[in-house]
């Protein structure tokens, strides 16, 4: 029997509501999902194809602290909700997606925006601009046994007090439901993906000593130091 030749990497695991972990598998962000950033961003906001780009499990982080990442001048925040999914498959039926969801989280997308233009411009990928260390401030998930399955309530995220973004989970373009299906028509869904719903306007850049406040409501409250 073969063994490992390098020590194996510890499976990364966020903090759920109830005191456990929730193992990650893989990470799915979904691409300008509310119209209003979309348009703020300089896209049409008509319904389109979805689209992802996917963050690393171990870019999720429970600290409560953003380290201001290096190569960037214009770091922003994006407050996006969390989907965890207990199971999967592939082309799973729209009426059965939520059958798949363990629960729900507040997070933050935070990006290197000028490194992520850079690679737009230049028709390359993104993931130099999300897929940083630290790059998804979580907190934790909420069984969805809880609090059942949100399709509305207030999302906002202040920083230092002041609104920055303001939405309502009833203004994405795809709903949760129709995310999951959709990429388990191209993907193998399993237990531990998660997927970061997409975030209303108001992106902005943030900097060092900044306070981030992002609250989802019926979901939590998130609070974030930029050090």
């Amino acid at each position: 029997m073969s063994e490992n030749v390098i020590p194996a990497p510890e499976v990364h695991t966020i903090p759920t509501a109830g005191g456990g972990t929730f193992p990650v598998r893989r990470v799915y962000c979904i691409g300008r999902n509310f119209a209003a950033h979309a348009v703020e961003m300089g896209h049409d906001p008509d319904r389109e194809p979805p689209f992802f780009f996917q963050k690393n499990p171990d870019n999720l982080d429970a600290s409560g602290e953003f380290p201001y990442p290096p190569h960037s001048t214009d770091v922003h925040h994006e407050i996006e909700l969390l989907v965890g999914l207990k199971s999967g498959g592939t082309n799973i039926p729209l009426d059965q997606a939520l059958d798949h969801v363990w629960g729900y989280g507040v997070s933050l997308d935070m990006t290197r925006r000028d490194l992520q233009g850079q690679a737009k411009k230049m028709g390359r990928p993104w993931e130099i601009g999300k897929a940083f260390e630290r790059s998804g401030p979580v907190g934790p998930l909420i069984p969805a046994s809880d609090i059942g399955h949100p399709d509305q309530g207030s999302v906002t995220l202040l920083v230092n007090g002041d609104v920055r973004q303001e939405g309502d989970l009833n203004q994405m373009i795809w709903k949760v439901p129709e995310m999951i299906s959709y990429l388990s028509e191209y993907f193998e869904l399993k237990a531990g993906d998660v997927i970061m719903a997409g975030t209303p306007s108001g992106v902005n850049a943030i900097e060092r000593g900044d306070t981030m406040e992002a609250t989802i409501e019926g979901v939590g409250v998130l609070t974030v130091k930029v050090v």
